[in-house]
């Protein structure tokens, strides 16, 4: 599992709608892109400050994208490749199989993709190690 599913964009995978919400995903085959949220459900507990990837400094939670938060609630983009009924075929995805859906939303690139960002103490290190580097024990253990 990448650790961040732009990394692997080529990364296959499905999500798996409940037959009763099958509806709300009407017309949702025209979007090439969309922002899935999900639970963290392997995380036990959370952390205010952890070592995030890349990155040897503790911060704070808020401050990275770990698992261990006091709400587990991750969040990646996916591109779609085609929807079969409740079922949808995705690529660039960062989460393990069984992982809860909590919701799914259309990405907008004129609304969501900032263009004047800022990325603290991240820098450009995404582009020089991110590809390199999965998950860790960070998502199945209380380790920071």
């Amino acid at each position: 599992m990448p650790i961040q599913g732009a990394q692997r964009p080529d990364l296959e995978g499905q999500v798996e709608v409940f037959l009763n919400f099958q509806d709300g995903l009407k017309d949702i085959e025209g979007f090439s892109h969309l922002i899935i949220l999900y639970h963290f459900h392997l995380v036990d507990g959370y952390s205010l400050v952890a070592r995030p990837f890349l990155d040897d400094t503790p911060r704070g939670v808020f401050a990275i994208r770990g698992p261990r938060r006091p709400n587990p609630i991750g969040m990646t983009v996916v591109r779609l490749i085609k929807r079969e009924k409740n079922i949808l075929h995705v690529r660039g995805v960062d989460m393990v199989d069984g992982t809860p859906l909590l919701d799914i939303k259309p990405y907008f690139s004129d609304i969501d993709a900032h263009r004047d960002v800022q990325t603290g103490w991240m820098g450009g290190k995404m582009r020089t190690k991110g590809r390199q580097h999965r998950a860790d024990d960070r998502f199945l253990n209380n380790s920071t």
